[in-house]
């Protein structure tokens, strides 16, 4: 939805002061546009007390900048780097999409542990493993770069551990009738439900109606109990619905394909790294994805994760997706302060 003209110069004066460099990358085919240095601070004792106090103030205004067009679009993700909740990290992050801050972004976090090491600031062998710790608002997660003759291979994300939240609520759409979900925690809180269910395949002709239904649902469940993290209130909310479907098996291994719709109606091009995650916890819980098996997962536009059940812990599985991340592009975002247009706008 475009903002209020009145809206888009909420702000333009400061950033009209603002040369801001990012780093670009693509996870899979969905961006991630990286803020190594910002022009501000964000305060917070954590990245999770951070997040919450850049919803509003100049943190939103440099977020609106950059995500907004011209200078973004409606599907544009990214992530200002900020201090790690302790030493014990190498960076924290903020993750942000056109409508706010996100609580977790698995294709973020393959990107920024793809960009740690070839930037040089986490070093790593010409060949082997290295890990990039980083802090996320719903955790401390991992992003494990394999490196091969001094070029980053893949990247492993290992996230916080993931859950299933409730089995087989069942919400009512205007335009999809009464379907029944299941919501998953893989860092964010995720509905989670066949495409096949709502009358859909998880393919580009249906796009326009999966955005739909995954807004319809999402909205279905605003207040319902099973959207409320059951530990920090900082994290209650589904942020997105995965829509999947089965796929003829992948070198022996279990496959399907999926759309995450998160945000309002924003459409994630790679298979959705945290989603992934909860899926995995999702398949582990009912049996479908046998103990030590690997989950072929498919994006709409036929990128790929492989995930799997690293470890177990109390709260839920660390599940690790390797993918693979690469730099697109580097930038320098500037607001002229005769633009009109100011902040920007989006379509949708």
């Amino acid at each position: 939805m475009a903002p209020e003209p009145g809206t888009r110069l909420e702000g333009a004066a400061q950033a009209a002061a603002w040369a801001v460099t990012t780093v670009d990358y693509h996870t899979g085919g969905e961006p991630f546009r990286i803020v190594p240095e910002l022009p501000i601070e964000i305060p917070g004792a954590t990245v999770l007390d951070r997040r919450q106090s850049a919803q509003t103030g100049p943190a939103d205004v440099l977020r609106r900048l950059l995500v907004n067009e011209p200078r973004g679009h409606a599907d544009m993700y990214g992530g200002f780097i900020v201090p790690p909740n302790d030493p014990g990290a190498h960076l924290g992050v903020l993750f942000w999409h056109k409508d706010g801050f996100s609580t977790a972004c698995g294709h973020g976090t393959i990107a920024l542990g793809a960009w740690a090491v070839e930037s040089g600031l986490v070093p790593a062998p010409d060949d082997g493993d290295t890990d990039v710790l980083i802090d996320v608002p719903s955790g401390r997660v991992t992003a494990r770069v394999t490196t091969v003759a001094g070029r980053v291979d893949t990247v492993t994300f290992l996230n916080v551990p993931s859950a299933v939240m409730a089995r087989g609520i069942t919400v009512d759409t205007p335009g999809f009738g009464t379907l029944t979900v299941d919501v998953l925690w893989g860092g964010a809180l995720y509905a989670s439900l066949t495409a096949e269910a709502a009358g859909l395949e998880v393919a580009p002709s249906c796009l326009v109606r999966l955005i739909e239904a995954g807004r319809q649902i999402k909205a279905a469940l605003a207040g319902h109990p099973a959207a409320r993290h059951p530990g920090e209130p900082r994290l209650d909310g589904i942020y997105g619905t995965i829509f999947h479907e089965a796929m003829d098996p992948v070198d022996g291994n279990l496959a399907q394909r999926n759309v995450t719709i998160f945000a309002d109606g924003q459409v994630d091009r790679s298979p959705c790294g945290s989603g992934t995650a909860a899926r995995v916890a999702g398949l582990d819980d009912s049996g479908e994805l046998a103990d030590g098996a690997v989950l072929e997962h498919f994006s709409i536009v036929d990128s790929h994760f492989a995930a799997r059940v690293a470890s177990r812990e109390e709260s839920g599985v660390v599940v690790g997706v390797r993918g693979t991340a690469f730099e697109v592009a580097r930038c320098s975002f500037t607001l002229d302060a005769r633009d009109t247009l100011g902040l920007g706008f989006v379509l949708r």
